[in-house]
């Protein structure tokens, strides 16, 4: 049996995208398509929940094995996973963020043998950012991933931080090495 999925953003109304999986897939399978239809960097942690009709998180399916006692995405098969029609889920990619995807089970139809599956069967929109780092103002796309360039270095600001040969009277208490340890004996 083949599943459809639609998957809608949390934060753009126009973005939409319709999966297709078997029933025999897994949440990784799933975890694996999405991350390559969206570019994501493979290397960032990421979660499934299931979800009530207010997209309010239930059970949690982690990508790796955290030793918290939820289940992972490998051990998560879509038939077990489905239960009911119209079934949510979500797609935590950003957990600093708390950005994720919206995932509605919509379906199922019959196999077609010439098909491979998993597959993106649709898509609408640009899709959304990874992760973001910085602030909201200015950013940078760097391999699907915002980083800020707010930062500019001020040098005389570091090195104020850091004791230099400069600092003459920096460390004028402690003359020597033996001292310091004479005053920790007192």
């Amino acid at each position: 049996m083949v599943y459809k999925f639609v998957v809608l953003s949390n934060e753009n109304e126009s973005f939409m995208m319709e999966f297709e999986l078997l029933d025999t897939h897994t949440l990784l399978d799933f975890h694996y398509v999405l991350q390559d239809e969206l570019e994501f960097d493979k290397s960032q942690m990421a979660s499934f929940f299931t979800a009530t009709d207010n997209w309010e998180k239930e059970e949690e399916f982690t990508l790796l094995d955290m030793g918290t006692g939820f289940p992972t995405m490998e051990s998560a098969i879509l038939e077990d996973v489905i239960y009911r029609k119209n079934q949510k889920l979500l797609y935590i990619f950003d957990f600093f963020n708390e950005r994720c995807l919206l995932i509605e089970y919509v379906g199922e139809t019959n196999e077609d043998a010439g098909k491979d599956l998993p597959a993106c069967t649709n898509a609408k929109c640009i899709p959304p950012k990874q992760v973001v780092f910085g602030s909201k103002s200015s950013k940078n796309l760097y391999n699907n991933l915002i980083v800020s360039d707010d930062y500019e270095e001020d040098t005389e600001e570091i090195d104020d931080l850091f004791i230099n040969e400069d600092d003459d009277d920096a460390l004028s208490d402690f003359d020597d090495f033996d001292s310091m340890n004479e005053e920790d004996d007192e």
